[in-house]
């Protein structure tokens, strides 16, 4: 067998976590000449992510732009995707997830007959709007690739009633599982100075869909329940888009028993979840790791493309509703039957072994 060279294609923060475990794997193989390129869709959080794993783009895009409106960020990098497939002329691309990176990487791939596996098919939430624009992104994705990498068998349905034929659809787990278990066995510490002797909610709340009004809620909320529980210690790690960055603030800062700081690095976040009674968030990411480390999780969305952990009883979905964020959050500080109804410490999302059986079907195609 040949040397098969194939490019990773990463933009984002989490992006890179559940990449990280297949790029890896891949760099043990004989027959994998692996090439990551870094989109940079986001600077700062893809680099630390990069860092941590020990992984060093081999060619770096640098698209972020302050406040870029998504055509130009698409623009960019169908451009600029494409100049590198001229020059790398791969034999097979990944791309993981649902962001603008992906769904561009895709397309341009597919104007050159380039096939993609997309790491992470099949969510679906069913409605165009949320969450936006990844639900767009993601159904465009699995119009244009090869190999389906679903992490669970909901996902796998999903791509089927989408007429994916059954055999380019390929059941795996979630990579961020692997990177997870490997993560969470480490002694990392937070790196802020918490009482440990105090209950701790873990916040994260950044999603597009959610700026103006409903963040708004989202924040007035958060106050209020730091109000109403003085005993209780409140860290959010702030996304740094303005949008999200100066409303935080504003609502937020000066609580005595709330902590806002900027977004933590890989480790100290697994270090904060670890630590956190229960976790408040809009993020997709979370809702898989945090049932895995037995932490219930109240999502801040009406809808997910992760029902899996609903279904189990771990997440339970609140919107960005400022009534219910703090009755639910209120009834897991105040009851003890409710917690534990929510503590499970097993993860509906993989096993940890998702990268190697990704590797294995490339390694199968390409034999």
């Amino acid at each position: 067998m040949s040397v098969k060279k194939i490019l990773c294609v990463v933009g984002t923060r989490p992006e890179a976590i559940k990449m990280a475990p297949v790029i890896l794997a891949l760099k043990q193989q004989r027959w994998a000449d692996v090439r990551v390129v870094a989109t940079a869709q986001h600077r700062g959080m893809l680099d630390q992510v990069l860092a941590f794993f020990g992984i060093e783009p081999d060619i770096d895009l640098d698209v972020m732009r302050p406040n870029q409106a998504l055509a130009t960020l698409t623009g960019q990098l169908l451009l600029k995707l494409d100049v590198v497939l001229l020059e790398e002329r791969p034999d097979a691309v990944l791309v993981q997830g649902d962001t603008t990176t992906v769904m561009a990487c895709a397309l341009a791939c597919f104007y050159r007959r380039i096939p993609v596996g997309h790491i992470e098919a099949g969510l679906r939430t069913w409605d165009l709007q949320h969450p936006f624009p990844e639900e767009a992104n993601r159904i465009i994705t699995s119009k244009l690739v090869r190999w389906h990498f679903a992490p669970t068998q909901s996902a796998r349905q999903n791509l089927l009633k989408e007429d994916v034929a059954s055999a380019d659809v390929f059941v795996t787990g979630n990579t961020v599982i692997d990177a997870l278990l490997t993560t969470a066995a480490s002694e990392v510490e937070i790196g802020l100075d918490l009482d440990p002797s105090k209950r701790l909610v873990l916040v994260t709340a950044h999603r597009r869909e959610h700026f103006g009004a409903p963040f708004l809620g989202i924040c007035r909320a958060l106050r209020t329940l730091a109000e109403n529980n003085p005993e209780v210690q409140f860290l959010y790690p702030v996304h740094p888009n303005p949008k999200i960055q100066d409303v935080a603030q504003a609502c937020l800062a000066g609580m005595p028993n709330f902590r806002l700081c900027a977004p933590l690095g890989y480790a100290a976040f697994i270090a904060a979840m670890k630590a956190a009674y229960f976790i408040l968030t809009d993020s997709g990411g979370v809702q898989e790791e945090a049932p895995a480390l037995g932490k219930p999780v109240l999502v801040m969305r009406d809808e997910t493309e992760r029902p899996e952990a609903v279904e189990q009883g771990s997440v339970k979905l609140v919107g960005a509703n400022y009534e219910r964020i703090i009755e639910q959050a209120q009834r897991l500080l105040d009851d003890e039957s409710a917690y534990r109804g929510m503590v499970r410490g097993v993860s509906p999302y993989g096993d940890g072994q998702a990268a190697g059986r990704i590797v294995k079907v490339l390694h199968e195609h390409f034999s």
